[in-house]
């Protein structure tokens, strides 16, 4: 059963109570008869590290976009491979052509 810790609003004091979540809050200070008011406190888990989101957990996505990124790696090189060897192809037919006219 969770601790609740609770603060009167006229004198201050703090008052911690074990209560299940079906019970109602408190509301009256036993020392001064004021009001009882819930002390709201962070939280004390915290995740830290990678695997906590959704897009985290698969692993399928993520290896594929290594494998998109990877071909198209490969596809900008086949591109500027073949783009350099047939400049160079044009160059050495225009070469071919002007040694056959002088």
């Amino acid at each position: 059963m969770p601790t609740y810790e609770y603060r009167c609003t006229k004198c201050g004091q703090h008052v911690e109570a074990v209560q299940s979540f079906t019970d109602d809050p408190l509301t009256e200070c036993a020392v001064c008869g004021g009001e009882l008011r819930k002390v709201f406190a962070p939280i004390g888990i915290v995740f830290k590290g990678s695997g906590f989101y959704k897009t985290d957990s698969r692993g399928t996505s993520s290896s594929r976009r290594a494998k998109d990124s990877k071909e198209s790696r490969k596809e900008s090189t086949k591109e500027s491979t073949s783009s350099s060897s047939s400049s160079s192809t044009e160059k050495s037919n225009t070469e071919a052509k002007d040694s056959k006219i002088a």
